[in-house]
Formats: C-alpha cells, structure tokens, sequence
C-alpha cells in the first residue's frame, strides 16, 4: 500500500487570546513560542528533519471553515495530488484547491464528523 500519512504536522486550535496562550505555554510549559505557535523538530525513522506545528488562533478564523470545530489537525503525507486523487474515488469530502509554498503542498479534507484535517506535503528544509 502506498505511505499516506507520514506523521503528525500540526495541531491547531481556536482561542479566545492566541498570544496571551503562548505566553501562558510558554511560561508554565516550556515551549519556545513564536508568532505562530511553537514548532517541534525530530528526525524520522530515516534521520531526515522533521517538524510538527503546535498553533493557537483566534476563536473566530476561518481557516478551519466548513468546520465549525474548535481545533484542526494537520497531517504531513506524501505525493498530496495523489493522495487526494484517491480520496476523492474514495468518496472523501475535499475541500477547497491545493495550495502551494516554499515550505509546502496544502489540501483539505472533511472526516465524517465534519472535522477539517488539513493534508501537508512539507518542504521541511524551507524552515532551516
């Protein structure tokens, strides 16, 4: 079977105060905020560098829109187009186009709760 998820990308999730949060998160955790949250590296089974985004935003984003939950994961796979190709025969809802970045393919789907997962191709070696 082909590799679909590869590992955890993200976890994003609404708040009234994103900044107040991560210097909470910060402060009592430890985490090593920034403007977007804290991001983990590790190194996969392969020893190549990885990482995972840990994300606050503010309770009424859109970017979690069709869902109204109040958190979105994130998961890092391989070959995106294909992957979505085959989801979609599958009868999974898409949503919305992928999107593309220096650090990264980007497409959405719905599970069948209507929980937004977000489906993240990396370019990790754009963030060293």
């Amino acid at each position: 079977m082909k590799k679909r998820v590869t590992g955890l990308g993200g976890f994003f999730f609404k708040t009234k105060n994103p900044d107040k949060i991560k210097e909470w998160y910060g402060k009592h955790l430890g985490l090593p905020v920034d403007a977007y949250g804290c991001t983990f590296w590790w190194k996969d089974k392969d020893g190549k560098d990885c990482s995972t985004q840990w994300s606050p935003f503010k309770e009424d984003t859109k970017y979690f829109q069709p869902s109204d939950k109040q958190f979105m994961m994130n998961f890092r796979v391989e070959n995106l187009h294909e992957l979505l190709a085959d989801l979609k025969k599958e009868g999974v809802t898409i949503v919305g186009d992928v999107q593309e970045f220096d650090y990264g393919k980007f497409g959405w789907i719905l599970d069948p709760e209507g929980n937004k997962i977000e489906l993240w191709e990396p370019v990790d070696s754009a963030f060293s």
